[in-house]
């Protein structure tokens, strides 16, 4: 018998068994943490999952599926220009404007298919950092200053924490650059063109899927956002198109498949996200137990779905149950957290990221926590530190972050998150 090994099953028993003697039912804190933490994840199944998550599984298994290696080497790889590795991954970040979640199997994605851990890391922190809307709520509501801060330090984080990482992984990225050498130039199964417009339309679908509606009762935001259902159906119509005109998939399933999207909308009242259900079920029925390239599609999304979604689900609850949402407190009472932000010292901003590093916030959620904190006294260091942390990262984050690059590439990145968020902060509270 290994003594070894069973003795850790038994320490492992005996903090579960003590888990459960000691819960503290009846406690109203813990009760409450409990009931907002699966308030806040019953929430995040019911708003994000269906229309952020889900199209971005496919666009993740279709960057596998349909992008060939040697383009990603070309603009990502170890090999590729830093001026145009690091602008692709700001850039093509940037344009999604996706929350710390939704980014993911994205980033798995281009960096399974061969990025360099540097502009893969770019894109890991842009995607949720520089979006555009989120900024601009962000001068509108808290002032034009630190909008204009958060877009700077936002923009020159991303390529400094990319930068850095690849820095502290060369060797690694040494052995990745020998293996990139050894991939000749192939031919793509399509022309680029044809790639280029079909992602355009799966993007363009998680984009206006969730657009947000202007703080104010008029502006391009709200403009768009009364037009985003007719602009996401015009963008279906031209992807279903594209599934059968280049994939080859029968029109008849596809006729099928919009046929029960408009019913359930005429049924449902226009509630989209079932709507966007029924478009993902459909689409694994059309991709299911194919041989060609849109079942090793389906195959990808999938692996990519199995591999983040227990993660995120796990993460979205702990990350309740310790630390609340605006609408309740958690194990951590917030009040801490306000009395450890005030001012512009550099322990309230070094707090301010690290709090903001483990919080989740849904998109543009923590622009109305920070009205809250700088009501109660919260410098402009520690402000600009949370904006910068907290939307690019969070305990789910981190969790599948970790499946994707392993712990010391984690750590390293959540450190440089957390440390030029810090930096930042405490440059503009100089100012």
């Amino acid at each position: 018998m290994d003594t070894k090994r069973e003795l850790k099953i038994a320490l492992g028993l005996l903090v579960v068994f003590l888990s459960f003697f000691w819960l503290p039912l009846g406690d109203s804190r813990f009760d409450t943490a409990v009931s907002g933490a699966l308030e806040l994840t019953k929430l995040y199944a019911r708003e994000h999952v269906v229309l952020c998550l889900f199209p971005a599984f496919w666009i993740a298994g279709a960057v596998a599926s349909f992008v060939s290696r040697e383009s990603v080497m070309r603009y990502l790889g170890p090999n590729a220009p830093r001026s145009l590795a690091y602008g692709v991954g700001s850039v093509s970040g940037a344009i999604l404007a996706v929350c710390s979640c939704t980014v993911l199997p994205l980033f798995a994605g281009i960096y399974g298919m061969g990025a360099g851990l540097g502009p893969a890391a770019t894109f890991l922190y842009s995607g949720p950092a520089i979006n555009v809307l989120a900024i601009a709520f962000t001068a509108k509501a808290l002032g034009l200053e630190i909008g204009l801060a958060r877009a700077f330090g936002a923009i020159l984080c991303s390529v400094l924490i990319g930068l850095a990482i690849a820095f502290l992984f060369r060797r690694d990225e040494g052995e990745k650059t020998a293996k990139a050498a050894a991939f000749a130039a192939g031919e793509a199964g399509r022309p680029l063109w044809k790639t280029g417009v079909f992602f355009a339309a799966m993007i363009g679908l998680l984009v206006f899927l969730n657009w947000g509606q202007g703080s104010e009762g008029s502006g391009f935001f709200t403009t768009i956002h009364a037009w985003k259902w007719w602009i996401s159906s015009a963008l279906a119509v031209v992807f279903f198109g594209l599934l059968w005109r280049w994939f080859r998939l029968p029109g008849w399933k596809l006729m099928l498949v919009s046929l029960v999207m408009a019913v359930v909308a005429i049924a449902t009242g226009g509630r989209a996200t079932w709507v966007v259900s029924c478009a993902m079920l459909g689409l694994v029925y059309l991709t299911a137990g194919r041989s060609d390239e849109a079942g090793e599609w389906f195959e990808q999304t999938w692996s990519y779905t199995k591999q983040v979604m227990p993660l995120l689900l796990g993460g979205v609850l702990l990350a309740g149950l310790l630390l609340g949402s605006p609408s309740y407190e958690g194990l951590i009472p917030s009040d801490w957290v306000g009395q450890s932000v005030g001012g512009d010292g550099f322990g309230a901003i070094l707090f301010a990221s690290v709090a903001g590093a483990l919080m989740y916030f849904a998109t543009l959620t923590e622009i109305p926590i920070l009205q809250g904190l700088l009501g109660s006294g919260m410098g402009k260091g520690p402000a600009l530190a949370l904006l910068l942390a907290g939307p690019a990262l969070s305990l789910p984050n981190m969790l599948v972050i970790n499946s994707i690059i392993g712990p010391k590439k984690t750590v390293a990145y959540v450190a440089l998150v957390v440390t030029m968020s810090s930096v930042a902060g405490w440059g503009y509270g100089l100012i």
